[in-house]
């Protein structure tokens, strides 16, 4: 049988050849009634691309990178939310015609050669995951001219991103426990080298600050077990708190434990307020109150941002919203 081509595609949808060519090269600028009825009669033609004639016009290799930025001990890449994130990139990417290569970037030696990959042509864009502090990565990666944009605020002040409001969510949380008339409400933080783990912690300052009752505040690092080790300390430092709100959910499910082993009923004794609403806050006992924030949401947008970067569309960055969902624990 003879390979159709893209005017017989086009012919079959009923468009012009430019709008099949923009649609097959995954251009975000199609409207997507056209991208629809194009994508119907490539699937019914059985129409495949002439991937290296392609590229060789349009430059593209068709593949994005996702790197993982993330030290050995895996804080991100180890949550569960994770997987959400690279199966929602992936599926969008593939919507558009892209391939995912994923990397994780655990030491300086893989950092540097995530950057002679880049550099050497093999990827259209890199969206970036799990950034610490001052990571070198970003700027280094905005400084070759490629498309980057991040899973959540950088450090580097050229890359956009896609962020959660996570000072306005741990507000939402500490506000939900001051209505509930608790007086002495404590925190249990992220790894404060992430953006978001500072930015929440700020958040609880500062609706406090507002309120005029102090800060009692422990260090996690976004695990089971710091949660429940922070829960302790924070019993032993201050055995009259009567609420917790800790920065991620995997924390607050440790500080559930914690709790129970001291004999404190939540939310009799200790209200508890989680953040990100993962599958098992429902499922704790009591069932968890926690900040909802949609990982897909923000995966897919920060997708549609780095496709829009390669077409040349403006760097803004993007900042999603939270909702308070209220469970037992409060």
């Amino acid at each position: 049988m003879k390979r159709p081509t893209l005017a017989v595609v086009a012919a079959r949808a009923g468009v012009s050849k430019s709008s099949v060519s923009r649609v097959i090269n995954g251009e975000t600028t199609v409207a997507p009634e056209i991208r629809e009825v194009v994508m119907q009669a490539v699937r019914e033609l059985g129409y495949v691309p002439n991937a290296a004639a392609r590229n060789l016009v349009t430059r593209r290799t068709d593949a994005v990178a996702v790197v993982v930025s993330d030290p050995p001990k895996g804080v991100v890449s180890d949550d569960p939310l994770f997987s959400t994130v690279v199966r929602t990139v992936s599926r969008e990417l593939e919507a558009f015609g892209k391939r995912l290569v994923l990397i994780l970037a655990e030491s300086d030696e893989s950092r540097a050669r995530v950057e002679r990959y880049v550099a050497g042509g093999h990827v259209d864009g890199v969206m970036l995951v799990a950034l610490h502090g001052a990571d070198p990565l970003p700027a280094a990666l905005a400084r070759m001219g490629l498309p980057v944009a991040s899973f959540n605020r950088t450090s580097a002040a050229d890359v956009p991103y896609v962020a959660l409001d996570n000072a306005g969510g741990a507000e939402l949380a500490v506000r939900h426990l001051l209505d509930r008339g608790r007086r002495r409400i404590a925190t249990i933080t992220g790894p404060l080298d992430l953006y978001e783990a500072r930015e929440r912690l700020e958040g609880y300052r500062a609706t406090l600050r507002d309120t005029g009752r102090r800060s009692i505040v422990a260090l996690g690092d976004f695990t089971r077990i710091s949660g429940a080790e922070a829960m302790r300390q924070l019993l032993e430092d201050d055995p009259d708190l009567d609420a917790v709100f800790a920065a991620n959910d995997l924390m607050a499910i440790g500080a559930l434990r914690t709790l129970h082993q001291a004999g404190r009923r939540v939310p009799d004794d200790v209200a508890v307020v989680g953040f990100d609403d993962i599958e098992a806050a429902a499922y704790t006992t009591p069932a968890l109150t926690s900040v909802r924030s949609s990982m897909a949401d923000q995966a897919t947008a920060t997708v549609r941002l780095l496709l829009g970067l390669i077409e040349g569309a403006p760097r803004k960055p993007v900042i999603m919203p939270n909702e308070l969902v209220i469970r037992e624990s409060t």
